[in-house]
């Protein structure tokens, strides 16, 4: 296996054992066991288990972010179209991870490279929903784009700790937080409801 095989297949390990298991409660030696080599490879390539936790994290958000830059430059929707595509990604990300809660629930809490990198995370996340809000012409992008990442959180948590959470009612979010944001609340509020 040549050197970036066995750095995937490491990120891979430490991906499905920190998923399942959390960071605690994860070895290294069950990670080197699943990755079919030997524990003191591992250290050839993370100095310790919590360089790997962060490396796991930054491969799976980055592709994340990746995803989301690629709707942010098809220049084949409409902002509103691209509103539904990004609450698809977002949610669409949560649901494939849902049997992995504890890479989110049980982390190391206290490396301050993982908190930078999180941090930077957020910042770049918000910074592509908030680009993308400009372009369709919203005053205030900023507080929209927390708004509507603050709508697709929520509808994640349901995600990650309802068990028997489907695709149907997947797509049903998608659609109704879109829809939430693009909307209001519409007609499911009278204008009395505020007076």
């Amino acid at each position: 296996m040549d050197p970036i095989d066995k750095q995937e297949a490491i990120l891979d390990a430490g991906y499905h054992l920190f998923g399942m298991k959390g960071f605690y409660e994860t070895k290294m030696s069950e990670i080197a066991e699943e990755a079919g080599i030997a524990k003191g490879t591992i250290y050839l390539y993370f100095k310790n288990k919590e360089a790997l936790f962060t490396a796991v994290t930054r491969r799976d958000c980055d592709r994340f972010l990746q995803s989301a830059r690629a709707i942010l430059k098809d220049s084949s929707m409409n902002m509103q179209q691209k509103l539904i595509v990004f609450a698809r990604n977002h949610l669409t990300y949560y649901y494939e991870r849902r049997q992995h809660t504890k890479l989110f629930f049980m982390t190391p809490n206290n490396d301050p490279e993982l908190m930078e990198y999180m941090k930077r995370f957020l910042q770049e996340y918000m910074y592509i929903v908030q680009e993308m809000l400009t372009e369709g012409g919203l005053p205030e992008p900023e507080l929209y784009a927390v708004s509507y990442i603050g709508i697709l959180d929520r509808h994640k948590m349901d995600i990650m700790v309802k068990p028997n959470f489907g695709a149907e009612e997947l797509e049903k979010r998608v659609k109704f937080a879109s829809n939430l944001f693009i909307n209001g609340c519409g007609k499911e509020l009278t204008s009395s409801y505020f007076t």
